[in-house]
C-alpha cells in the first residue's frame, strides 16, 4: 500500500501492506492514504480482520482512525482486531469514542510487548510472531508463518483401490487406508508431499539488529527497512534505521530467500541507487512499490 518513509511524497505513500493467506487479508501498518490504495489494489475490505501496527509514529498509523469509520459506513459486522505496543488503547480509544461512538462492529485493541519474541495470533492457517526492533519508542516487526498443508490425493490411486469419499480427508492427513481384507496401503502410495509452508518477515522501522537473524532464518520473503544510503550511516544510527547495506546483510545472515527494501527516504529520487546497493551484497533483492504484489 505504501513503502515510503515519514514524509509522503508524489511517489510513494506512508507504509502500509496487506498479507493475503488463502483470501484472509492481514494488514500490517496503516498511514494516511491506505484507503485509497486499498481501492486500487481491488482488495476487499471486508476480508481484512486483523490489523498489526508495528509501532505508534504517524507515519505507521495514521491511517487507523478513518479506515475504522470506513469499516462501519460500509456495514460491517465482524470484529475487528488491531494489535501494537502500548500505549495503543490509550491512544485509540479515545478516537473510536469520539468519532467513531456508533460502530456497526466492535473494535478490540490488543497491547503486545514489543521486546520479546512471542506468537500473538494463531489460526488453521498461519501464526504471527513479534520481531523486536529498535527504533526511538517501542517497535515490533512481525512473522507470518504458514501451517503446513494437507498432502495432495493421487486420484488414479484413490479410484484403483475404490476407497470410499468419507476415508479421503483422513489419507490427505497422512493416514493409510485398510482394505477390507485387513491389507494396508501406504499412505504414500495414496497422495503425494504437501506445498511447502511459506514465510514472510516485516521489519521496520529499526536499527541494524543482527541478533534477529536466527529468528528469521530461512525466511521466504523478507521486507525490511532501507531508509539510508550507506553514505548516511550516521544520519541512520540518529534516528534509529537502516542503511541499504544493513537491510542486505540481515537478509544474508538470515538466509533469507528474497529481500524487499522499503521505507524510503524522501531525499532520495533514483531508488535504482539503492537497490544497487543491496544487490551488491544481496543479489536476490528487489524494490518495493505501491500496488506492487508478491507471490510466494
Amino acid at each position: 500500500m505504501g513503502c515510503g518513509a515519514a514524509l509522503p511524497t508524489p511517489h510513494h505513500f506512508c507504509s502500509s501492506q496487506v498479507v493475503n493467506i488463502r483470501e484472509k487479508l492481514f494488514m500490517v501498518d496503516c498511514a494516511e492514504g491506505v484507503q485509497t490504495q486499498l481501492r486500487r489494489s481491488k482488495l476487499k475490505f471486508s476480508h481484512i480482520n486483523n490489523i498489526f501496527i508495528t509501532h505508534l509514529h504517524g507515519d505507521h498509523c495514521l491511517g487507523l482512525i478513518g479506515l475504522i469509520s470506513t469499516f462501519s459506513l460500509l456495514g460491517r459486522t465482524a470484529t475487528l482486531h488491531v494489535w501494537g505496543p502500548a500505549p495503543l488503547k490509550d491512544l485509540f480509544q479515545p478516537q473510536i469514542n469520539f468519532f467513531c461512538n456508533n460502530l456497526s462492529y466492535a473494535v478490540e485493541l490488543h497491547e503486545i510487548d514489543a521486546k520479546s519474541n512471542a506468537v500473538i495470533y494463531d489460526d488453521r492457517s498461519v501464526t504471527v510472531e513479534t520481531i523486536p526492533l529498535k527504533h526511538r519508542i517501542p517497535c515490533c516487526g512481525y512473522l507470518f508463518k504458514e501451517k503446513q498443508l494437507m498432502r495432495h490425493i493421487r486420484r488414479d490411486a484413490i479410484d484403483a483401490f475404490n476407497i470410499p469419499v468419507c476415508y479421503i480427508n483422513n489419507i490427505k492427513a497422512g493416514m493409510d487406508f485398510t482394505m477390507p481384507d485387513g491389507e494396508v496401503i501406504p499412505n504414500h502410495l495414496l497422495t503425494t508431499p504437501a506445498d511447502p509452508t511459506r514465510s514472510y518477515a516485516y521489519c521496520s522501522d529499526t536499527m541494524f539488529k543482527p541478533s534477529n537473524a536466527e529468528l528469521l532464518k530461512g525466511v521466504d520473503l523478507l521486507y525490511h527497512e532501507a531508509t539510508f544510503k550507506k553514505e548516511h550511516e550516521l544520519l541512520s544510527k540518529k534516528t534509529y534505521h537502516s542503511t541499504t547495506a544493513q537491510a542486505a546483510e540481515m537478509a544474508r545472515l538470515s538466509e533469507a530467500k528474497q529481500l524487499v527494501i522499503g521505507h524510503f527516504s524522501a531525499r532520495y529520487e533514483q531508488e535504482e541507487e539503492l537497490l544497487k546497493e543491496c544487490q551488491d551484497i544481496f543479489p536476490n533483492t528487489i524494490l518495493a512499490k505501491e500496488n506492487m504484489c508478491i507471490k510466494l
